[in-house]
């Protein structure tokens, strides 16, 4: 059990803090749905305004960019072509790109021309400036990259203060001109030629605003959708997390009564029923206790008294000391000693402190020394025990403990054993294709045990009649000692029985 702390102080936590200050302060499971789901909201929405807003220009400019450099490796690569080739490759890539186009050689001479733009820069170009792009790629390294503003793209100039109103300002419908200039060899032509290409990076500014006004919209509506879906989230998962929770506090309290009913996604019902099992199970064992520490109590009382009562004779009676009662005072000793040893097994065999020493033994005639332990029973009473096996069998496995084994379930039969006071203990070697096993089965005929009890009666505390009864030998706690040393030795054990009929329990080695 573990140490209250009534009127000290409270228990304290990491780095000092109180444990209940502590979890008070965390925020409830509500707040946790709401927050996670706006910071995911919030993050979407930067993301996408930072991609369509902010960098929307700059992602643009550079698919254009990529574009007329593919463009350029596209007429490379074919400079070997023949001319009609070519020029219908060049004309296919001027209308899929809308760019123009120039090819020249090496001596200035015009190969290629392609005129598919109005704003075309670089047909308004002379010579000279021709010539400027071609050294240009040549110090560059065979090609150049060229921005240009368009101004000419505005026919019609104005300044804003002539006018009233929100009148659009001059420079957000300019473009940008792009050329790019390749020096390229062609071994087929055995010449240098210079491809230049020009296109226009269309002005944004519109595309941009209405961008702005959709990520506005998108913007409060995932806004509104995050905070329904939280609330809806936290009515699924969080409320019946925090019944759970409730319940566990009253099942903690030690009310077993409690029962988890909640429904919602299969984890948490999942849950619910687990806990629902375990408040059974804890009531169930509780009960047991009590009905356990009532059994213990009265097996205890009575050689105590037995004890108390014999001992007070002997003192207040003149000649009532005599070895008779001396010994029933001895066995009745003896008893009480065995009931605590029982218990004490019980603790250590399921505690794992038990230790097994192993040894080979002859478990024919350990049967046999334990049949001997009950034959005073036998002849006093009538009982009869029958002993039947085909060969003389020796196993490795804790002789000690096996025999209280034998012994449990011999006492067991002899006292739920029917009108024909008949036990029948059976040895019998099974052979298997792994390896050889011995079975070694205790039968008597009495009131048998009911199908519900069976899979209960190896418990700690279970008892299958209510109604005490004291064995004639042993302390009546057996069958848990029993069930716990069989699996020490990894023996497969069980029961087999019907009402009316008598049971067979067995066990193999």
């Amino acid at each position: 059990m573990s140490q209250s702390n009534v009127g000290g102080e409270p228990h304290r936590g990491v780095e000092g803090v109180p444990q209940r200050m502590r979890i008070g302060s965390q925020l409830g499971i509500h707040w946790n749905f709401f927050v996670y789901m706006m910071l995911f909201v919030l993050m979407l929405i930067v993301l996408l305004w930072s991609f369509q807003i902010v960098f929307f220009e700059q992602i643009y400019k550079a698919i254009k960019i990529n574009e007329i450099k593919r463009a350029v490796d596209a007429i490379t690569i074919n400079l070997d072509q023949t001319d009609d080739k070519l020029d219908t490759l060049a004309e296919r890539i001027a209308q899929d790109y809308e760019v123009c186009m120039y090819i020249f050689d090496a001596q200035g001479n015009q190969m290629i021309s392609k005129h598919y733009r109005i704003d075309c820069a670089i047909h308004r170009m002379d010579d000279m400036n021709i010539s400027l792009l071609y050294y240009s790629a040549l110090i560059s390294g065979g090609e150049k990259l060229t921005f240009l503003p368009q101004n000419d793209f505005r026919y019609l100039r104005y300044s804003m203060n002539d006018y009233y109103g929100d009148v659009p300002n001059e420079d957000s419908g300019r473009g940008e001109g792009i050329i790019y200039t390749r020096v390229a060899y062609s071994p087929a032509r055995d010449n240098d030629f210079i491809i230049i290409m020009n296109t226009t990076i269309s002005p944004v500014g519109s595309t941009v605003r209405t961008l702005r006004t959709e990520l506005v919209l998108i913007s409060v509506i995932m806004t509104v959708a995050a905070l329904a879906l939280s609330l809806l989230l936290a009515r699924r998962v969080a409320n019946p997390i925090i019944r759970i929770n409730a319940g566990a506090k009253l099942l903690a309290e030690g009310n077993y009564n409690v029962r988890f009913r909640v429904s919602g996604y299969r984890e948490i019902v999942e849950l619910s029923e687990t806990l629902t099992y375990a408040a059974e199970e804890l009531s169930k064992t509780e009960k047991l206790q009590r009905e356990l520490i009532a059994n213990i109590s009265h097996d205890l009382r009575t050689p105590l008294t037995m004890i108390e009562g014999y001992a007070e004779m002997m003192r207040d009676i003149p000649g009532e000391n005599t070895p008779e009662n001396m010994q029933i005072i001895i066995d009745e000793t003896k008893r009480l000693s065995s009931l605590v040893n029982d218990v004490l097994d019980i603790s250590r065999l399921q505690t794992g402190t038990q230790q097994l020493s192993l040894e080979d033994f002859n478990l024919t005639e350990t049967i046999r020394e334990v049949i001997g332990r009950f034959s005073k029973l036998t002849e006093q009473d009538g009982w009869t025990i029958q002993f039947n096996f085909d060969t003389e069998v020796t196993v490795n496995a804790d002789r000690t403990r096996i025999l209280q084994v034998i012994y449990n379930f011999i006492n067991n039969a002899i006292t739920h054993s029917g009108g024909d006071k008949l036990v029948i203990v059976n040895q019998r070697v099974i052979r298997r294709a792994d390896k050889n096993s011995v079975r070694i089965e205790v039968i008597d005929h009495g009131e048998g045990i009911a199908p519900e009890n069976l899979p209960y009666i190896w418990d700690r505390y279970y008892k299958v009649d209510k109604l005490h009864r004291r064995a004639q030998t042993g302390s009546g706690l057996g069958l848990s000692i029993v069930k716990s040393i069989l699996e020490l030795h990894g023996a497969r054990y069980g029961v087999e029985s019907k009402l009316g009929e008598g049971s067979t329990f067995w066990f193999e080695l």
